[in-house]
Formats: structure tokens, C-alpha cells, sequence
């Protein structure tokens, strides 16, 4: 009997729901779902390891028949497109182009649609400029809610574009920027090149470079503008799963968080925005830390007392080491209202961006 917790703290831990964040059975299914498929136990799945994450925030309520029903339906349709319509492209890998095309169509063109006897006009998915973070509601990052109502931002837009290619048949690749997701090609007429789901157009790397808060280290060392393998598109959603965990439990004790994302480095070792997670995850617990010591963290004083226990010593050193580990990344981190002028920059100046040659050979 020596063993079991005093019957107040156990109360205390259910009553908080931090018991039931330690061991969250949905949690556990979407990271063991997504660590089988890095391991080859498990057939790889960019949608369904997206939809296992979403799943796992809506403790099991998600629609998901619904939602691969849509997900087929779409593909259905650019199944269509690519019947009925000839690209210009003359390259040996037409048919690859060809349903990239078909995606981007889809996407981020209004199209007709011939239905019994009259046409109806199918509109595209829209950016929805409401909150583009999810720091109000999370669900605004899934591709769930941009499937249901056809607005999203540059996290679930890429996200779609990519399940709708492997759909197809063929890959996608994500690709990071300062706080941004977007699409990398590589075809046989021009190499590779960008597609923006959330304008719609082609952009040139230059686009990506004037927002100013792309470091050349950061190119360098893959923090941005590498077009990531699927291994790597799965250390995403480990992030977005440690996110959404911290969402639905944030007075965690950081371990799972902390598992998810070293899972996540583990296969993308410079991944920034895991790396920063990390880093934070551990600052928390040395706040818990200070807390325990009843020392206000927000006191520069008390920081150093605190490291007077060994632990607390240990977590602060560990953060240093990570933050600086960050910045020699060449990781900058872009303002928020920032990242939207940029965004909308790629609208108001699109002559100025847009990869003119891709439009005659790919968009038509």
C-alpha cells in the first residue's frame, strides 16, 4: 500500500484531467499510427496520418467515412479533368504534369461542370484570412474544416493539394517558409518550382526571399525551402499533433509532447518549428519547476536561485543550448501581421512573382 498516491492528489489528478493527459488513448493511436509508417510497419499515408491527428483532437468524432468520401469524390473528378482535357506540355513526364494540373485545377480554379442536362460552375477552395494561426480555434489549421468549408490557409491548402496528388498517384512535396506551407515540383521542362495554394499562382523563389525573414543559413541547412520527402511530411504531423495535445491538455506534463517531437526531429533534424516546440516544452517545465519552488519565473532574480536544484539548473542549460541551436539554424521569426502583408504582397504584386512560363505549359 506504500505505493499508491494519497487519496487528495489522486482525486486532485483526475478531478484536473491530468491523469487522463498522460495517457490519452487517441493521442497514443495517432502517434503510434504515424511512428509505424516511418518505420514501414504500416503503409505510408499522408491523409492518413493528417486525419489520425484530427481524429485524435476531436477524441474520436471525426467524420472520417464522410470525409474520405469527399476525398474520393475529388479525386473522381480529377480523374475527369484529366480525361477531357490534352496540356500543352510536350515533356516526357506529360502524364505526371498532367495531374499536378488536374490538382491545381482543382484547387484554385472555378471550373465548369457538366451535369444531366445543364452545366453548373464548381468553385474552388478559398483562403480564409480568419484566424490563419488556429490560435483561436485549432480546427482552422485542418484539412477537415477546408473540406467541409472549402476555405483554408497555407497549412491544410498544401496539405490537400499533397493527399489529392498521392490520391493520383503521383508525390507532392511541402515545403517551409517563415510560418508558411506551400508545394514543390520538379518536372522535366523547368526543374523545380512552386506552386501557392493560397494565391493560386506559381511563384519564383524571389517571392519567398523578400519576406525578409529567410536567412541564408536557413536555406542551407533545409530550415526552409526544401522540398521535404514523406518521412519528413510525417515529422509535421507529429508537430501537429504535439500542438493539438497541447490544445486539448495544456496543463500537460510535457512528456508527450516531448515524444512526439523528438520522434519528429529524429526524422527531420532541422525541422524549426519542432525544434522551437522542444525548446518551449522545455521552458515550461522549468517555470513548473520555479513554481514548485513557490519562485515567480517572471522574476530575473528568482531564475538564478532556482538554478541552485539540479534539475532546474539542467532544464535551463538544456533551453540555452536549443534556442541557440536555433539561431545558428539561421531560424528568424517573422512577425504575424508581417507574414500576412507578404502574403497578400504575392496577390497585389503577382506580375512581379508569378513564373510566366509555367502558366503556358502547365496551367492550360
Amino acid at each position: 500500500m506504500k505505493n499508491l498516491l494519497p487519496l487528495t492528489i489522486l482525486i486532485w489528478l483526475l478531478s484536473s484531467g491530468t491523469a487522463k493527459a498522460q495517457s490519452n488513448q487517441f493521442y497514443n493511436d495517432s502517434y503510434q499510427t504515424i511512428d509505424n509508417m516511418l518505420e514501414g510497419k504500416q503503409k505510408y499515408s499522408f491523409k492518413d496520418a493528417v486525419f489520425s491527428v484530427e481524429e485524435a483532437y476531436y477524441q474520436g468524432k471525426l467524420d472520417t467515412v464522410a470525409l474520405n468520401k469527399e476525398i474520393e469524390f475529388l479525386k473522381r473528378f480529377a480523374q475527369s479533368i484529366l480525361k477531357n482535357r490534352d496540356l500543352e506540355y510536350k515533356e516526357a513526364d506529360k502524364e505526371k504534369v498532367s495531374k499536378y494540373s488536374a490538382v491545381y485545377s482543382i484547387m484554385c480554379r472555378s471550373l465548369p461542370i457538366a451535369y444531366k442536362d445543364t452545366v453548373i460552375q464548381y468553385k474552388p477552395f478559398a483562403y480564409d484570412f480568419t484566424d490563419v494561426f488556429g490560435h483561436n480555434d485549432l480546427p482552422n489549421l485542418f484539412v477537415s474544416k477546408l473540406l467541409i468549408t472549402k476555405k483554408g490557409n497555407c497549412n491544410s491548402m498544401p496539405y490537400l493539394y499533397k493527399i489529392l496528388a498521392e490520391e493520383l498517384g503521383v508525390e507532392a512535396n511541402l515545403a517551409l517558409a517563415p510560418n508558411h506551407v506551400y508545394i514543390k515540383h520538379q518536372i522535366k521542362s523547368i526543374g523545380w518550382f512552386n506552386t501557392e495554394l493560397t494565391s493560386g499562382i506559381f511563384p519564383e523563389d524571389g517571392w519567398l526571399m523578400a519576406s525578409g525573414y529567410i536567412h541564408l543559413d536557413a536555406i542551407k541547412n533545409g530550415v526552409f525551402m526544401k522540398a521535404l520527402n514523406n518521412k519528413e511530411s510525417l515529422a509535421l504531423c507529429l508537430f501537429d499533433l504535439a500542438q493539438a495535445y497541447n490544445r486539448s491538455f495544456p496543463g500537460n506534463n510535457g512528456e508527450f509532447v516531448l515524444k512526439a517531437i523528438n520522434r519528429a526531429v529524429e526524422v527531420y533534424p532541422n525541422f524549426a518549428k519542432g525544434l522551437i516546440l522542444k525548446a518551449e516544452t522545455h521552458k515550461k517545465q522549468f517555470e513548473k519547476q520555479m513554481h514548485y519552488q513557490n519562485l515567480d519565473p517572471n522574476n530575473s532574480a528568482n531564475i538564478k536561485i532556482a538554478q541552485q536544484d539540479p534539475k532546474t539548473k539542467e532544464l535551463m542549460e538544456l533551453m540555452k543550448k536549443e534556442y541557440g541551436h536555433i539561431y545558428d539554424l539561421g531560424y528568424r521569426q517573422m512577425p504575424e501581421d508581417m507574414y500576412l502583408d507578404w502574403l497578400v504582397s504575392l496577390r497585389t504584386e503577382r506580375n512581379k512573382y508569378e513564373n510566366k512560363k509555367l502558366i503556358n505549359n502547365f496551367d492550360k
